[in-house]
């Protein structure tokens, strides 16, 4: 399996874990020219933006250590770019969610950072 495989079938896991968690999934893989986002979700009255990061293990670091703040940013535009091709609101309460996956362990990550 390369790397795109591995990712897209630990999404597919990610999403099946939000979806048991109550979450309803709104979207996959959403890009645009500021970048992409994993899963969009709305949860709890907010509308929400998800990053999934998977390790097999911690060799090269924590699967949320790659959340970076370059990462953060390139998020953020993305997800303001989707709320405006959606026309959501701009007072839509949203939140930017994780799910870290190690192993076969998987772990969600509420309001893991704040927008930039």
């Amino acid at each position: 399996m390369n790397k795109r495989e591995v990712g897209a079938s630990f999404e597919q896991k990610a999403a099946d874990f939000l979806v048991k968690n109550g979450y309803q999934l709104l979207e996959r893989n959403f890009r645009c020219k500021q970048g992409e986002i994993d899963l969009i979700a709305r949860e709890g009255g907010y509308l929400c933006f998800i990053e999934v990061k998977y390790r097999s293990s911690t060799a090269n670091g924590f699967p949320a250590e790659a959340i970076n703040y370059n990462k953060i940013r390139r998020i953020t535009r993305t997800a303001q770019a989707y709320m405006l091709l959606h026309r959501i609101s701009q007072n839509t309460p949203c939140r930017f969610d994780a799910i870290v996956i190690l192993d076969k362990e998987i772990s969600l990550i509420k309001a893991a950072f704040d927008g930039v």
